[in-house]
Parts: structure tokens; C-alpha cells; sequence
């Protein structure tokens, strides 16, 4: 399922329209992760990435990931809203790849001092590699929603926090990570960042559903951030990534 993303050096995962479900980096190539000192709106965000990669000598075409948040979750008609305009910048910078989005994404809403706006909080984009660089790649973020479009999927035990709902929603977006990971042609012990994304207690599901199945990669631990998946009916998202380079940049 893998596809060819020839001017941005990587492959991706089709996903949906707003975003892919992961992508790698082709070999001599890798990813490099950068976190925004702080968010800024999202489109003078990616003007800031934009300016990043100009510096780095790479192209548009190279950025692959992009993790947003936003002030509190929206409906779906709200989400779809929202991509409408997201989509629209990607098709301006040319990213698209024959109709398809090529970039995975992570969209979330801090539960504590969320942002005015949708935000950029961080992304990721493809440079040549030293030789022998392990293979990177980043995991587009999943929530507790079933297979179909984004206005028709079930949610896995809707409107339910109790903690066998949360095991079960949690298991059900590790099986997604596990798939995806699959698709990428990697596993859990290149895993570099482990992310997990909820309001919720996360006693009863984190050890038997998570750590257990990561195997290696819980060696580098997991990191929970107080955030809600971008849908309000959701309750738990989860993403995951690969990297050798993990910066900061400042504003």
C-alpha cells in the first residue's frame, strides 16, 4: 500500500483526505522532528516552517508530518470544516500526490492552556542522511473510531469512559498503530516516541494494553499529553514515530 512521494524523498500510507496514515523516509534519507518553541496559529505556523526549510535547503515537498492543536475539540461537520481550509494550503504548496494528501497528522485539544486558534506545535520533514541512518518514519495519529468516512464511523464504545471502555479504545488504536506500523514495513522497537492522548484515567489500560505489546519500545518510555482527540465524541488518540533528530525551534 505503500506510495511514491518522489519530490519529498519519503513514501506514505494513503489515508483520508485530511491526512495519510504515516509515511517513511526513502533510503539516504531521513526524518527530522521539530517542536515549535511555542504554538503559533497554524497558517503562520507552516510560514514558519516554511522558512525553516528554506533555510535548510529543502524543498516544500519535503515536509511529511504536521502536529496540530486546537482549542477544544470540534463536531465532525467542524473537523471536516476545518480540513476544508487545511487542504486547500496543501493544494496551494502543491504537496498533494496525484489527488492523494501524502501527510500524516496528530490533531489535538490540551485540556490546559489550549490555544485561541488552531495551532502548529510541531512537524516533520525529510533530509538527506548519513549512510547507514536507520530507516525513519512517522505514525499519523489515531483515535477510538471505527473503519468509514469521518461523518459515518462508530466510535468504539461511544459516549462510555469507564475504565473497560478505555481498555477496549485503547486497544483498538494500539491494533491501528500496530497496522500502520506494518504498512510502513517497521515495528515497535524503531519506535523512538510512544504518544498518548487523554483526559481519561490511563491505570487500567496502560500496562496490560500498551506497555506489554510495545515490547522494546517501552524502554523509552510512554508520554501522555492532557489532550482530547480533535472529535468530541472521542476519548483517546495515540500516535507514534521514529526519528534519530528531535529540535526545537525557536520563534
Amino acid at each position: 500500500m505503500l506510495l511514491p512521494n518522489p519530490a519529498g524523498n519519503y513514501r506514505f500510507l494513503p489515508g483520508i483526505e485530511p491526512y495519510s496514515c504515516g509515511v517513511v523516509a526513502n533510503p539516504g534519507f531521513e526524518i527530522v522532528h521539530i517542536t515549535l518553541s511555542r504554538l503559533l496559529p497554524w497558517r503562520d505556523g507552516f510560514k514558519r516552517l516554511d522558512e525553516h526549510l528554506r533555510a535548510k535547503e529543502r524543498p516544500r515537498a519535503a515536509l511529511c508530518a504536521v502536529e496540530l492543536r486546537c482549542p477544544a475539540p470540534f463536531t465532525r461537520a467542524g473537523f471536516l470544516e476545518f480540513n476544508d481550509g487545511y487542504i486547500a494550503l496543501l493544494q496551494e504548496w502543491g504537496l498533494l500526490v496525484e489527488g492523494r494528501n501524502p501527510l500524516a497528522r496528530t490533531h489535538v485539544a490540551p485540556k490546559y492552556a489550549p490555544p485561541p486558534a488552531p495551532s502548529l506545535h510541531a512537524f516533520s520533514y525529510v533530509r538527506p542522511a548519513p549512510e547507514g541512518t536507520q530507516p525513519t518514519f512517522v505514525v499519523a495519529g489515531a483515535g477510538d473510531l471505527g473503519p468509514g468516512g469521518l461523518l459515518q464511523a462508530p466510535v468504539i464504545r461511544a459516549g462510555e469512559t469507564s475504565a473497560e471502555a478505555m481498555r477496549e479504545k485503547a486497544a483498538h488504536v494500539v491494533g491501528i498503530m500496530e497496522r500502520r506500523l506494518a504498512g510502513l514495513e517497521r515495528g515497535w522497537a524503531e519506535v523512538t516516541a510512544a504518544d498518548i492522548y487523554t483526559v481519561e484515567p490511563i491505570g487500567a489500560f496502560i500496562e496490560p494494553v500498551l506497555l506489554q505489546r510495545m515490547g522494546a519500545a517501552a524502554l523509552r518510555g510512554l508520554r501522555w499529553h492532557h489532550a482530547r482527540p480533535p472529535i468530541d465524541e472521542l476519548a483517546f488518540e495515540m500516535d507514534l514515530r521514529g526519528a534519530r533528530l528531535e529540535e526545537t525551534l525557536s520563534q
